[in-house]
């Protein structure tokens, strides 16, 4: 998909709109694997609990979702020199 690559672009670029586009696909991705994976993991709940699979994606996926505010919010402030705690120019 070409917003995964555009979301780590922005990302790495300190962009504060970066981690709010990658939880916004995280969490499509999310639903989209959780949908078409519902009636086999109520068919059979222990065997999703391997270490590939739908287990991987969904605790990066939480990871994400976690952690986009935080990350936003420090991208935000890293330019603003204004914000408490953040170092003023010498004159």
């Amino acid at each position: 998909m070409l917003l995964d690559p555009l979301a780590a672009l922005l990302i790495v670029q300190a962009r504060p709109g970066g981690p709010v586009l990658a939880a916004a696909v995280m969490l499509a991705d999310l639903i989209g694997n959780w949908s078409v994976a519902w009636s086999a993991v109520m068919a059979r709940p222990s065997a999703f609990l391997r270490p590939a699979g739908l287990l991987p994606i969904t605790l990066f996926g939480v990871f994400v979702l976690l952690t986009a505010l935080p990350l936003r919010r420090a991208l935000a402030c890293s330019g603003d020199v204004s914000a408490p705690g953040a170092r003023q120019p010498a004159r």
